[in-house]
């Protein structure tokens, strides 16, 4: 799916390309700005601390013709000796968000990140939900496969209160159901 019908190889060899062809006309200009925000930010990152932040993005890409809504994330793995980017992992899934354009900056290990105003251009600080123990059971149970009833069952309560826990992890990852809770927790690392 997020190969739109190529092979990795094909992929590969279209480089930068990929986006040009594969990313809708209106979002590219959109990857052009996250790509000097990201660099301007990672640029003010002390150069021993560079390693443990990765961004963040959303952006459709087009397979047969219909869009999908992606989230890249992209961190360093080798910086150059003046401490720019030479090597980076990019792990692609698919978004928590329902539009594209949604810029993060994280560092591994803080509940605090930053999120890029594309109007505004500036980085604003915000601030990871938490999740109770209760809450990670529920959301670690859902991606196991288990349904509500069977989660009340393992966890010792009942159906209503593992209700009430959804709804408040809904509410918490500003998500509509459990496939999108799974998704964001997963992709913000909160499990």
């Amino acid at each position: 799916m997020f190969l739109c019908g190529l092979t990795p190889e094909q992929v590969m060899k279209l480089g930068y390309r990929f986006y040009l062809e594969y990313v809708p006309e209106d979002e590219q200009q959109f990857l052009i700005d996250l790509n000097e925000a990201g660099f301007s930010f990672h640029q003010t990152i002390p150069v021993n601390e560079r390693k443990d932040w990765y961004i963040s993005y959303d952006f459709h890409i087009l397979n047969s013709g219909k869009k999908i809504l992606v989230n890249h994330k992209l961190t360093s793995l080798v910086l150059t000796s003046d401490g720019r980017i030479c090597l980076a992992l990019c792990v692609v899934s698919a978004s928590s968000h329902t539009s594209p354009c949604h810029i993060e900056m994280h560092r591994v290990g803080s509940s605090e990140y930053f999120e890029y105003n594309r109007n505004t251009r500036r980085w604003d600080k915000r601030q990871m939900p938490t999740l109770t123990d209760g809450e990670k059971a529920v959301l670690t149970l859902s991606i196991q496969g288990y349904t509500m009833s069977e989660i009340a069952d393992r966890i010792c309560l009942s159906p209503d209160t593992i209700k009430k826990y959804r709804q408040r992890i809904f509410e918490k990852l500003d998500v509509r159901n459990i496939s999108e809770a799974i998704v964001a927790a997963t992709n913000n690392k909160l499990l």
